[in-house]
């Protein structure tokens, strides 16, 4: 692979030039491949070994994780496969999700049935592979000035994450700052969307079985009105979770399933509920558990209900550094100028990148992948998302002048 450069960083550091034409074709078609070849979390093993043969072509010298999926891989060490400096590291997301493919006339639509990369993660790792192709030439030419690790993830959208299981494999052993993307279709291709502080919130997840004697309609004062517990659980436990915790820091709990009975003249004896707790601010997340436990157990006993919680702790807000924040910002003007970052919102979205930035400091931009122009709205985890793949050069650019300027600083 030829790189064209040229110098226009602080410090004197090569930036290169527009990526190579055969390149970005190769790079689209990888990132359609894994489009039509999801895999769900810690299953991605087709996804793993096509990374891995990639990089070996480079010349590297990538890790497959310890559970069998997922990637890790050093560039510019002597023997590739660690330092003693501090690294700059960059990570993707490798899984699809458990929903059906429905973009009925595209080419590269899911092969696999009820199964698509409808969050982007087939981007973010076209991303950081291309980035690693990139920066593998510039070392080979002397151009590239620290090391830098790349972190192909699985498992990001099967709570508490991957990111737990890639930590303790190494992923952060002599890490000094990690980035990320994500894609974000309100954004347009050619911009990022970047925020200081949380932008993400914080995601757990919540089980709940209730469990009474049962019996007849026609008497629901001799036993547990199940439905009825089940209900008040359900509006009310919201309400009093409202009232005891900071109004601001955006706790919310939300249902997503509810089950009991089979009859209309039977009070049945089990009841489920399931749910999502989300949280803005990091302190209140870390008192959700107990403030949600507390506020069910009191609903429950007060209808006679007998309550078995399983609350899963999922991840916390993704909170962006400064300095990581500025790299980002200072990289992607250098490559596109200033009109290409805009500002972004917290989003109440969940994304197991936190678990990074509870250990190092680092940052996550939003990658528009909207068409410049289009009037159609997609959203991430709906059957009919897609990208304009000229996101993946942009992300690219974005990476590698971060890897650069982050030497300098």
């Amino acid at each position: 692979m030829s790189l064209e450069s040229e110098v226009d960083l602080p410090g004197g550091a090569v930036l290169p030039g527009a990526l190579p034409e055969a390149l970005r074709a190769e790079l689209v078609a990888f990132r359609r491949d894994l489009h039509m070849h999801p895999e769900l979390g810690n299953q991605e093993f087709r996804t793993t070994a096509a990374i891995k043969e990639r990089l070996e072509r480079a010349g590297l010298r990538p890790r497959v994780l310890s559970g069998g999926t997922g990637v890790i891989c050093d560039i510019g060490t002597d023997d590739e496969a660690g330092t003693d400096s501090a690294m700059l590291a960059m990570r993707a997301d490798i899984d699809g999700l458990p929903i059906p493919d429905m973009k009925t006339e595209c080419p590269y639509r899911s092969t696999v049935p009820d199964r698509a990369h409808a969050c982007g993660h087939d981007v973010h790792t076209t991303v950081v592979l291309g980035t690693g192709l990139v920066l593998a030439e510039l070392h080979r030419q002397g151009l590239l000035p620290r090391p830098v690790r790349l972190i192909f993830q699985p498992a990001e959208e099967v709570l508490p994450g991957g990111a737990a299981d890639a930590i303790a494999d190494g992923a952060l052993d002599g890490i000094g700052r990690i980035i990320a993307v994500h894609c974000d279709p309100r954004v347009d291709a050619g911009k990022i969307g970047l925020r200081q502080g949380a932008i993400t919130s914080a995601c757990d997840r919540l089980e709940i079985a209730l469990d009474g004697p049962g019996g007849h309609t026609a008497r629901p004062h001799l036993t547990t009105d199940l439905v009825t517990a089940a209900a008040r659980v359900v509006t009310d436990v919201p309400a009093l979770v409202g009232r005891r915790v900071d109004s601001r820091s955006g706790l919310a709990l939300t249902w997503g399933r509810i089950e009991s009975g089979h009859a209309p003249n039977v009070i049945p004896q089990h009841a489920e509920l399931s749910g999502t707790v989300r949280c803005l601010d990091l302190e209140t997340w870390r008192q959700a558990a107990d403030v949600v436990v507390a506020a069910i157990d009191e609903v429950a006993n007060l209808h006679r209900a007998k309550s078995e919680i399983n609350y899963v702790r999922g991840v916390p807000p993704v909170v962006n550094e400064a300095g990581a924040t500025e790299l980002l910002r200072d990289a992607m003007i250098a490559r596109r100028g200033v009109d290409s970052v805009e500002g972004t919102e917290q989003s109440l979205g969940g994304e197991d990148f936190s678990w990074y930035l509870e250990r190092v400091p680092g940052a996550m931009a939003r990658l528009g992948v909207r068409t410049p122009g289009e009037r159609t709205v997609r959203d991430l985890h709906q059957g009919d998302f897609d990208v304009d793949e000229h996101a993946i050069t942009v992300g690219v650019e974005l990476f590698t002048a971060a890897a650069l300027l982050d030497a300098l600083r």
